[in-house]
């Protein structure tokens, strides 16, 4: 299982820096936001199972809302208030899957 060594939010400046590196990540209302368009459905799909697996390795689940082939994703840790080091991870896995 991965972890990310705590649950400590992160600062506003910390993912600013995030979203900055990270073009398809934005923040808002306390969560990092992205969305990505697959070729089709059944890619879409193929993504959000990719990404279930990860999810599931780091026993951190993200938010998605699948649109035909359009995903949302929000990410944060609700134990934590906010935005850790978690979502980052995940955010940066979930731009691999989608990468590949």
């Amino acid at each position: 299982m991965w972890s990310a060594g705590g649950m400590e939010l992160l600062s506003t400046e910390a993912i600013a820096d995030f979203c900055s590196s990270h073009a398809e990540w934005s923040y808002a209302d306390g969560a990092l936001r992205a969305t990505f368009s697959a070729r089709d459905f059944p890619a879409a799909i193929a993504w959000v199972d990719a990404i279930a697996v990860i999810a599931e390795e780091m026993d951190h689940h993200p938010d998605i809302d699948i649109r035909w082939r359009t995903l949302h994703f929000t990410l944060s840790t609700h134990s934590a208030g906010g935005v850790t080091a978690l979502d980052t991870e995940l955010a940066t896995r979930i731009e691999a899957v989608v990468a590949s």
